[in-house]
């Protein structure tokens, strides 16, 4: 340590000095990091059913770059706002499928059973962490698509939007089954977004993170911090739902909203208000969930809706013959176009507390690449997965501005287009 007597030090010097010890107002906001959001195609593969599960897959995912290592190591990593732990892919590689490579980054540190971290930190998993034989912390998570991935909790230095994160806590998985083919596959992992203590929004300590994804597949934004884009619509907010005693089915670190109706083309369905509320058991909550392509909903709603879909869609549009055809094992509610031409359909309006989110248009029906003039409705039921919740999806979050705002406990949305919002936040203009 240097040490500095006063006859050594410029009057500017020492008021500078006295200006740090004694800060007249708080420390700035954090800049927020920008970074573009690609909607990436994930192959579909025939690979036997795991025991106990139902699989269905997702066919696109939304990914964002990062860095990640000493020296740093290109990647690229699914955002997922329903899961905690983030982890990458830590594998010999038998194909293109990029990974991580622990053993190259100078940084990298396998974090040890004993740790508060291994210990503390890790209560919200889904399953908790144990001691594995080199007394490492050892991890195993599942997805609702049957996927799972395992191996040891680690931390390394992360890289993105020219912010630079020493020791973010990860898992690095040796072992994993996947519900899609590697050929081809780009992503490393997955990004956790959740509220719980170790994802990765909450070990970067931002409070507030937003994303605009566009119907085109590399247009898309995501933005950690705050951010008020001049260009994006006002946003209508819904508070987060919170129950502090723990139950079995309600997952508390999620982004859970109350959902209390569903409109069709201006009829709002006929359903109690307490088919939409949580129950003794937690089943039954309303997830915003960016690692779920379409929207789920339990089989009673998903029912009433698909029955009042039907019977306004009469005459526009012809259902599939094939009544035993379930698109990805959920949506089994399909029709048939021999031009592929989508005519104009009646819209479908989530009603939330606060906020009203619109699914129109093209979103409202995927075309099925294994069948030719085949869409399928992209509400599907939960009962068949089997998911005990509501789970909203990013398909019906294209052209929104998206805000997760955790200092104020509440989730924003509003239209936007999502195209022009990541050329403009790509060239620093409109926040």
């Amino acid at each position: 340590m240097t040490i500095f007597t006063l006859h050594q030090i410029s009057p500017w010097s020492f008021f500078l000095f006295l200006c740090l010890l004694f800060p007249t107002s708080e420390p700035s906001t954090p800049k927020p990091i920008f970074l573009p959001l690609q909607t990436m195609k994930i192959p579909s593969m025939n690979l036997p059913k795991p025991t106990s599960k139902l699989l269905f897959r997702y066919n696109y995912s939304l990914v964002v770059p990062l860095k990640v290592g000493t020296p740093p190591q290109e990647i690229a990593m699914v955002v997922d706002t329903g899961s905690e732990l983030s982890y990458l892919e830590c594998l010999p590689s038998q194909s293109n499928l990029t990974i991580f490579n622990p053993n190259s980054s100078s940084s990298y540190y396998a974090v040890p059973c004993d740790s508060d971290t291994c210990k503390n930190k890790s209560r919200d998993l889904p399953s908790p962490t144990i001691c594995d034989s080199n007394k490492l912390c050892h991890f195993a998570q599942s997805y609702a698509d049957g996927s799972t991935c395992e191996g040891n909790v680690a931390t390394d230095t992360v890289s993105l939007g020219g912010l630079t994160v020493p020791n973010l806590v990860f898992g690095c998985a040796t072992s994993s089954y996947s519900s899609t083919k590697d050929d081809g596959r780009t992503t490393t992992g997955i990004m956790g977004m959740n509220r719980g203590s170790l994802s990765f929004i909450s070990q970067m300590g931002f409070r507030r993170f937003s994303y605009c994804i566009s119907d085109r597949s590399s247009s898309g934004v995501l933005v950690i911090g705050d951010s008020d884009p001049v260009f994006v619509r006002a946003l209508n907010y819904t508070p987060l739902v919170d129950i502090s005693l723990p139950l079995p089915y309600f997952d508390r670190v999620a982004y859970s909203v109350q959902l209390i109706g569903i409109r069709v083309a201006g009829k709002v369905l006929p359903l109690p208000k307490s088919v939409f509320v949580p129950d003794h058991t937690g089943a039954g909550q309303t997830m915003v969930d960016s690692g779920t392509q379409f929207t789920l909903l339990l089989g009673p709603v998903y029912t009433a809706l698909k029955n009042e879909y039907l019977q306004q869609t009469k005459g526009l549009l012809k259902v599939y013959e094939d009544s035993s055809y379930v698109f990805q094992g959920a949506f089994d509610l399909c029709y048939r176009s021999e031009d592929g031409a989508i005519p104009s359909l009646p819209p479908v309006v989530l009603m939330f507390r606060g906020a009203e989110m619109v699914v129109s248009g093209e979103r409202l029906l995927y075309r099925v690449p294994e069948l030719a003039g085949v869409s399928c409705f992209t509400f599907g039921n939960s009962d068949l997965v089997p998911v005990e919740a509501y789970i909203i999806g990013h398909h019906h979050q294209q052209n929104m501005w998206v805000e997760y705002d955790l200092e104020r406990s509440r989730l924003g949305f509003g239209p936007a287009r999502c195209d022009l919002a990541g050329q403009r936040l790509a060239q620093g203009l409109g926040v």
